[in-house]
């Protein structure tokens, strides 16, 4: 077990380790964090933006408990393809959810399928195709918002939107938060016909009394009570395919916890059930996990009720 005395030093060295991988930049820009290049950047697609009014009775809440991909209908997977056209922003940690889908669709084939993967039909997947901002923290709280603006200014096809974080939300102040919060509620009002996904922050091993777990309560509450959707990055992380809990013992991205990696010790008891993938900053098993949150969070958002 870690002692609290040693809190503080883990804590500065968890920060230290954040504030590198932010700074290493998006996917499309860092040499040592390539684009996922099956993932299309652009498209002549000829969907066009539906209202999204529709779908906002309730909030639409996907965590540990969207990562079973059998639950997932087949039809809402096609539904999805046909569908949607999603930009996705992100730096490294985001990756995960790109390339945790390559790795399915490597792994499962049909019906997971995501253009730019030789495929004749697949998912619309726009990887990291914003210009002026890496994340939603990078390079400050604000110009991921103007990036979008400028992006859909130009690409009117586009129905959902999604930006991940990196480590920000370890250190971002409620202010911080708020204004991530007042942005999208702007953002989903000056496009009323564009789905904005939210997202919590990755975990970073300080637990559930830590900053970084209050700033992704307070946007659980805030997609609870106003009826938005979320993808919620950090719950993911926090449990084993089994149902088991690690928050409470300080996991981190990588998996580790009090006594081990949950990850690592899923993977060896159950060979034959995950894939190998490139999940940066954490193991296969995250990637995988990722990967089956994302179709449920699909799915959803081309109309299926989750049940």
């Amino acid at each position: 077990m870690i002692q609290s005395r040693f809190l503080p030093v883990l804590y500065s060295l968890s920060l230290g380790i954040l504030l590198l991988g932010c700074n290493s930049g998006s996917s499309s820009s860092s040499s040592d964090e390539p684009s996922s290049s099956s993932i299309v950047t652009a498209s002549s697609s000829s969907k066009t933006r539906s209202s999204s009014s529709s779908y906002n009775t309730e909030a639409v809440i996907v965590d540990h408990n969207g990562t079973v991909l059998s639950a997932v209908p087949t039809e809402w997977i096609t539904a999805a393809k046909k569908n949607l056209v999603i930009a996705y922003g992100h730096t490294s940690h985001g990756s995960q959810l790109v390339d945790g889908l390559n790795g399915l669709e490597t792994w499962k084939g049909s019906p997971y399928t995501i253009l730019g993967n030789g495929d004749t039909e697949g998912l619309e997947l726009r990887d990291t195709p914003f210009s002026g901002a890496n994340d939603l923290g990078a390079p400050d709280f604000r110009a991921w918002v103007t990036a979008t603006r400028n992006y859909l200014k130009e690409n009117t096809d586009v129905n959902v939107v999604m930006w991940s974080w990196c480590g920000q939300l370890s250190w971002a102040t409620t202010g911080d938060v708020r204004g991530y919060l007042d942005s999208m509620t702007t953002l989903e009002k000056d496009y009323p016909e564009v789905r904005f996904v939210y997202f919590t922050g990755h975990l970073d091993g300080i637990g559930v009394d830590g900053t970084l777990n209050q700033n992704n309560e307070s946007i659980r509450s805030y997609v609870r009570e106003n009826n938005k959707i979320l993808y919620d990055f950090a719950d993911i992380e926090s449990y084993d395919p089994d149902g088991n809990y690690f928050l409470d013992l300080n996991a981190n991205d990588n998996c580790d916890y009090e006594g081990g990696n949950w990850c690592t010790e899923w993977q060896d008891a159950n060979p034959g059930k995950w894939y190998e993938v490139r999940a940066q900053h954490s193991q296969s098993l995250n990637g995988n996990l990722k990967a089956y949150a994302s179709w449920h969070l699909f799915a959803r958002l081309a109309g299926w009720d989750g049940e």
